[in-house]
């Protein structure tokens, strides 16, 4: 029986006009510049609003050649529901405003069986955006073509079980037709995310802030999962998807394929000036098979 999952951040989100949102995909996409690449195996890619985030996604979403992908594994932090686990979806479908996609059944019922995971009812599911905001990109880059997704929501982990799902997940690494849609936005800063982390020597705080972003991303590029987890330990820094990441980094560790993460693309979203302004960046990469 079909059990679906609406687009429910569709019209608030990101437009709701099937034609006017495969258009702005499109533009994004092809403004990125960036060629695809079937040596691409995964993407980290940010979940804000479209009109925030949305140019900045189709860096690493443009790197995709769908030719012989099947599966695409989403994970994705969970902003409202607390677990210290991982999560698999109920739905079988995920739906889009420009084409739905269907959930990998079998894939899912494998990761069940671990005993790991706890399911996650559709009201969970969809009152989460992290997933959410990477399934227009993938319905459009994936469009012709039959692929299947597998939702995991990622939760408050320990760096204990980031590690162990991170080898848990890794065989699927080795699998050449499965792609890997990594969620994350990068620092929040400002009182009302309580994190307002300012280091005068770099200049203006939104230089700071870049400073301390782009620190984590040359961590995260050198994929060690300890160091990363070192540098959120040291300076706080608000990135949402960092279990997402983490885990990301112990199944790479933890696989035979050599792959490494280059970030192509980092953005604000305003220029933060004085203490009572706010922003939160957003920051793309692909995870690319190293020769």
């Amino acid at each position: 029986m079909e059990k679906t999952r609406r687009a429910s951040h569709a019209g608030s989100w990101y437009t709701d006009n099937p034609k006017k949102l495969a258009e702005e995909l499109e533009g994004w996409l092809a403004a990125s510049g960036v060629d695809k690449s079937p040596d691409v195996r995964g993407v980290i890619a940010p979940h804000a609003g479209y009109s925030y985030s949305g140019r900045a996604a189709a860096y690493a979403f443009a790197n995709i050649d769908p030719t012989n992908i099947l599966r695409v594994f989403l994970l994705g932090p969970s902003h409202h529901y607390y677990t210290p686990k991982c999560a698999l979806s109920m739905a079988t479908v995920y739906k889009t405003p420009i084409g739905d996609l269907p959930i990998d059944l079998e894939v899912n019922e494998e990761l069940k069986a671990t005993g790991k995971f706890e399911m996650m009812d559709i009201r969970i599911d969809e009152a989460e955006h992290s997933m959410e905001m990477h399934l227009p990109y993938l319905a459009k880059v994936f469009e012709g073509h039959q692929v299947k997704v597998v939702p995991i929501l990622v939760g408050a982990l320990n760096a204990e079980n980031e590690a162990m799902y991170g080898r848990l997940l890794a065989k699927y690494v080795d699998d050449p037709n499965n792609f890997f849609s990594v969620s994350s936005d990068f620092c929040h800063w400002g009182s009302r995310f309580n994190y307002t982390h300012y280091e005068k020597k770099h200049g203006a705080i939104y230089k700071s802030i870049e400073a301390l972003d782009t620190m984590g991303m040359d961590i995260i590029e050198t994929g060690d999962p300890d160091a990363f987890k070192q540098y959120l330990l040291e300076y706080e820094n608000t990135i949402c998807g960092r279990h997402p990441i983490s885990v990301f980094l112990h199944m790479l560790r933890n696989s035979s394929t050599k792959i490494k993460i280059k970030f192509l693309r980092y953005e604000q979203s305003s220029q933060c000036k004085s203490m009572r302004d706010s922003s939160v960046s957003y920051a793309s990469a692909a995870a690319k098979m190293d020769a």
